[in-house]
C-alpha cells in the first residue's frame, strides 16, 4: 500500500462527547501549523498494523493550529474506531496523513443544506464553521436517535443558531427529505451518514428535479453487493500500448502494481480516492462511493471498479 504523507501528532485532548463518540485534538509536537484543508477533508488513521482507517476533520479550517476528529465505536466493524477508543487517549501519538477532500464546498453556491446522520455530521460540522464565519446561508439538518446520542451537539448549537434542525427519532421527529425543497437556482445539499439517509435524500431530491451535480453525498463504507460477480478483462495502457489482464479475483490496482505502476492507494476499498485514475474508452463498472456522477465518463478508482471486456487507461 502506498499512503500519503503520515505525520506523528500528539493528542492533546481525548473527551468523550456522547458514550459512544470520542473526540480527539491533534498537533504537531513541533511545528506551530499543519497542513491546511478545506471543509469536508478528511484524514488517514494509520494504525499500528498499517490497516488506515478515514475520518472527517470536524474542526475550524481557519485554525490550523490543530486537528479535530470524532470518532465513533462500531462494534461491529472493521476495528479502527475499536482501536481508537482503546489507545488513543491525551499524551498518545497518532499517525495521520495529510488531509484531502473529496467533498468539497460549491464555490458558486448561493445557499447549502446540510444534512448529516449521526456520526456522519463531523464533515458537516467543518462545513458550518466556515459557513457560519463567512456570513453564509446555509441550514444544517441533524438526524440522530436522541440528543444523548447526538455528536457535536453543544457546539453545532453554538455555531448554527437557528440554522441547525434537529430530528430525533426517539421523539418522532424523523427526516423527511421533502423539507429541502424544490431546486432553487444556486442550491446545494450536501449528505453525510448511513447509507439508508443517504440513498433517501438522492431519490427524493433527484425524484424533484434536482441536478446530479447540486446533490453531494459522502459515504466512508463500501458498496455492499453480495450479488456482484466479478469477471476478467484487460486493460490497454494507453502510454505505452501495452495491455494487462485483469483476473475475475484480483483487482486492476493490483495488476497495476505488478505491471511496474506505482499507483498510490490508502483505503482500498473504494472510498477515500486515493487511486483515481482515468480512462479513455471502454465500460467501466464504478463500486467506489467517491466519484460523482460527472467525473464517472473519464475517471474511475482501480482499487474496486472493474471494466466490461477491455478498458483504456490514461496512465
Amino acid at each position: 500500500m502506498s499512503a500519503r504523507i503520515v505525520m506523528k501528532l500528539k493528542v492533546v485532548e481525548a473527551v468523550a462527547t456522547t458514550p459512544e463518540v470520542l473526540r480527539l485534538t491533534l498537533v504537531h509536537p513541533q511545528r506551530p501549523e499543519l497542513p491546511a484543508w478545506e471543509p469536508g477533508a478528511h484524514v488517514d488513521l494509520r494504525l499500528p498494523d498499517d490497516r488506515t482507517r478515514q475520518y472527517s476533520l470536524c474542526g475550524d479550517p481557519a485554525d490550523r493550529s490543530r486537528y479535530v476528529l470524532a470518532i465513533k465505536r462500531e462494534d461491529a466493524g472493521r476495528g479502527g474506531s475499536l482501536w481508537t477508543h482503546a489507545n488513543l487517549a491525551a499524551g498518545s501519538v497518532a499517525h495521520v496523513s495529510h488531509p484531502r477532500n473529496n467533498f468539497g464546498l460549491a464555490a458558486d453556491a448561493r445557499r447549502h443544506v446540510l444534512i448529516g446522520g449521526g456520526i456522519g455530521v463531523t464533515p458537516l460540522a467543518a462545513m458550518a464553521r466556515h459557513l457560519a464565519a463567512s456570513g453564509a446561508d446555509f441550514t444544517l439538518h441533524l438526524c440522530v436517535r436522541s440528543a444523548e446520542q447526538a455528536p457535536l451537539l453543544p457546539e453545532l448549537r453554538a455555531i448554527c443558531g437557528d440554522r441547525l434542525r434537529c430530528w430525533f427519532s426517539s421523539e418522532g421527529a424523523r427526516f423527511d427529505p421533502a423539507v429541502v425543497g424544490t431546486p432553487d437556482a444556486g442550491v446545494h445539499a450536501y449528505a453525510c451518514g448511513p447509507q439508508r439517509l443517504t440513498d433517501a435524500v438522492q431519490a427524493a431530491l433527484t425524484s424533484t428535479g434536482w441536478p446530479a451535480e447540486r446533490v453531494h453525498v459522502e459515504h466512508f463504507a463500501p458498496i455492499a453487493d453480495e450479488n456482484f460477480k466479478p469477471e476478467p478483462f484487460d486493460a490497454l495502457i494507453a502510454s505505452t500500448g501495452a495491455v494487462v489482464h485483469v483476473p475475475a479475483d484480483v483487482s486492476l490496482l493490483e495488476v497495476l502494481r505488478q505491471n511496474g505502476f506505482a499507483m498510490p492507494s490508502s483505503c482500498e476499498i473504494g472510498v477515500c480516492g486515493s487511486c483515481e485514475c482515468g480512462y479513455r474508452d471502454g465500460t467501466v463498472i464504478h463500486r467506489d462511493v467517491v466519484l460523482p456522477v460527472t467525473k464517472r465518463q473519464d475517471r474511475m478508482m482501480p482499487c474496486v471498479s472493474r471494466a466490461r471486456v477491455t478498458v483504456t487507461l490514461e496512465l
